[in-house]
């Protein structure tokens, strides 16, 4: 599934956010609100300098989806919309099979279900065992690295995976 982030019909929206929690919540209400395509690639990306804020990505099958999607978001005033790509790490919120990736299943079942092309498990050097389980909580982002979409997994109870993303995490510092 590589190709989808280096594809040609990709647009960058820029509104200013500040947490990747409202950019999940931003690419979801976009993938509704447009009535995108299933195999569309909606992304995250952390840009820093001057203005450090989290920026979503589209990347779509063909070129008239984006060029409708373009022009519902600019008409809509929704932020600052380019062509393109920022940069070729975004964290996949919106992927092929996303919905599909609940509950606990097996690696195997995960990147068959999915755009996700691997799994890895922070700390060690070797992939996990397709039959390994994953307990997904509902919350699967994986990243881009080097054309492929990788889901990053840390060891849980009982010998299974979780994704390295919280989905709830605790902001820093709560308990000050």
């Amino acid at each position: 599934m590589g190709p989808a982030l280096v594809t040609p019909y990709a647009l960058t929206l820029d509104t200013g956010l500040r947490d990747l929690r409202a950019a999940d919540h931003l690419l979801h209400e976009l993938a509704g609100g447009l009535a995108l395509p299933e195999d569309t690639f909606g992304c995250t990306h952390l840009l820093r300098g001057d203005r450090p804020r989290v920026v979503v990505s589209l990347s779509l099958p063909a070129e008239p989806f984006l060029r409708t999607t373009r022009e519902r978001l600019t008409a809509a005033g929704r932020g600052d919309v380019s062509p393109g790509l920022p940069d070729g790490a975004g964290r996949a919120v919106i992927y092929p099979g996303a919905p599909a990736l609940t509950g606990t299943m097996t690696v195997a079942e995960l990147i068959a279900r999915s755009a996700i092309d691997r799994v890895t498990v922070l700390g060690t050097p070797e992939p996990p065992r397709p039959g390994t389980r994953v307990v997904t909580r509902d919350h699967v982002r994986p990243q881009w690295q080097d054309g492929a979409l990788v889901l990053a997994a840390t060891p849980a109870l009982g010998g299974t995976l979780v994704p390295f993303e919280a989905p709830d995490p605790t902001p820093c510092c709560a308990d000050h």
